[in-house]
């Protein structure tokens, strides 16, 4: 697949709500996950670790109220998008907005790396 293709098809699967599916389809076995500096896994890496990633998060919802990713940038092996969604997280008393700026990089028809960029929230501190 060409990065174009790759791109497309991550987009598409992410509108439809199926990010399993994308990770399992488009990413590398040696993919490499950043998260902004304050995030919690802020660097995670291999397939099942970025599957196992992603599966916390989902259970971390309640509901997701609305999920907006808009059309894909590409230059060379590179893609770029930008994600919005209102999600209720599991015991908060409102939903919040997430907004990030993601950028992947494409090898061989597969996503080796993922980096978000957002303000992430105050994470609590141990005592």
């Amino acid at each position: 697949m060409t990065t174009q293709e790759v791109a497309d098809r991550l987009v598409a699967l992410c509108r439809e709500g199926k990010h399993e599916q994308a990770v399992k389809e488009l990413y590398a076995a040696n993919i490499v996950s950043v998260e902004p500096e304050g995030a919690p896994n802020r660097i995670v890496q291999g397939l099942a670790a970025v599957a196992e990633k992603g599966a916390k998060f989902q259970s971390m919802l309640e509901k997701v109220n609305s999920s907006i990713i808009s059309d894909p940038i590409v230059a060379e092996n590179f893609f770029s998008c930008s994600m919005r969604m209102n999600v209720q997280m599991k015991g908060a008393p409102v939903a919040i907005d997430m907004d990030e700026v993601c950028v992947y990089n494409v090898n061989d028809g597969k996503i080796v790396k993922e980096e978000f960029f957002y303000t992430p929230q105050p994470q609590p501190q141990a005592a």
